[in-house]
């Protein structure tokens, strides 16, 4: 009897999955206080049976085995789950972009924006390497580049942190942003997401690298999720960087709940299901006209409607 109440009090253990690498997963123990403590977990054979991969972030509960390693036994219920960095539980998304190289895109950020508003995470731009030095016609080019992302996206209620790794700038106020929440640094490869984490984290010293000048942008440094302890309660993936998206997940109804503006705006529209590209009576149409959408935002979406629809047709 005492024996099976052991058993039976070993599979009540929950915990956080904070990195997955090689087949285990290292489940952080709710009562612990340092990542130190981890415990190297493999997943019950239930769960492939089911279809379920855990994921970093996933709270679970796990059991111990006589090795003194343990098994993720169930996964419990998620707030959010990204595919791609594949993360759980993520109530912040961190995107961050650089000022300068690789060169500041606005498509490939709206890509980012519509992927973390269909998952419904709180997003937060953020605009690196704001102390790189160039000569004058890049420096006002980078100037240039992020007043035109805070003119646009402050406009449209996204937070808007500048920061510079080397200088300090912005760090403090961005670490503070973050504790309590669980977050994901994303962004394409280059922009300096580990110069970032390891100015918020002393001593962390993940790997950087420098932009390649022939290619635009930068190698890939972080090869497996991870979640980083950032102080305060507060953690954030450091994920493989990657510069392409597709909308794989997404439906094509789907694409305009992802621009705020035009979420805001649809119920204004004279039919239902507009697409806010040749309708009469579309409120985004009217807005397009009067100035009060960034045709640079209306035109990205009118690029992703289009690739979504190509992307039907052929399958």
């Amino acid at each position: 009897m005492k024996s099976n109440s052991r058993n039976q009090a070993s599979l009540e253990l929950q915990g956080r999955i904070v990195k997955a690498l090689s087949g285990y997963y290292y489940v952080l123990p709710n009562e612990s206080e340092s990542q130190d403590a981890t415990v190297q977990c493999r997943g019950r054979g239930v769960l492939k049976n089911k279809g379920i991969t855990p994921l970093v972030g996933d709270e679970v509960v796990y059991s111990l085995t006589d090795n003194g390693e343990g098994t993720v036994e169930r996964v419990l219920p998620r707030s959010s789950e990204l595919i791609r960095p594949p993360v759980a539980n993520i109530d912040v998304a961190m995107l961050v972009f650089s000022v300068t190289e690789p060169t500041l895109n606005l498509t490939l950020l709206d890509k980012f924006l519509v992927h973390i508003e269909h998952a419904e995470i709180e997003a937060v731009l953020c605009l690196s390497k704001q102390d790189l030095e160039h000569d004058g016609e890049e420096t006002e080019a980078a100037a240039e580049a992020a007043a035109s992302v805070n003119r646009i996206y402050s406009a449209i209620g996204y937070e808007i942190y500048g920061t510079s790794s080397r200088q300090g700038k912005g760090i403090e106020e961005l670490q503070q942003r973050l504790q309590g929440h669980l977050a994901v640094f994303a962004g394409q490869s280059g922009v300096g997401k580990s110069s970032l984490l390891n100015a918020i984290v002393p001593g962390l010293k993940l790997e950087t690298n420098a932009i390649s000048n022939r290619l635009g942008r930068g190698k890939h440094t972080t090869r497996h999720v991870e979640l980083i302890d950032i102080g305060g309660g507060g953690y954030v993936a450091d994920t493989p960087g990657f510069s392409q998206l597709d909308f794989t997940e997404l439906g094509i109804e789907d694409l305009g709940y992802c621009f705020r503006e035009i979420r805001a705006l649809s119920p204004d529209c004279k039919f239902r299901g507009c697409t806010h590209v040749q309708e009469p009576g579309c409120a985004v149409l009217s807005a397009l006209e009067e100035g009060k959408i960034a045709p640079s935002r209306y035109e990205n979406y009118l690029q992703f409607l289009n690739e979504m629809k190509d992307k039907k047709r052929r399958y």
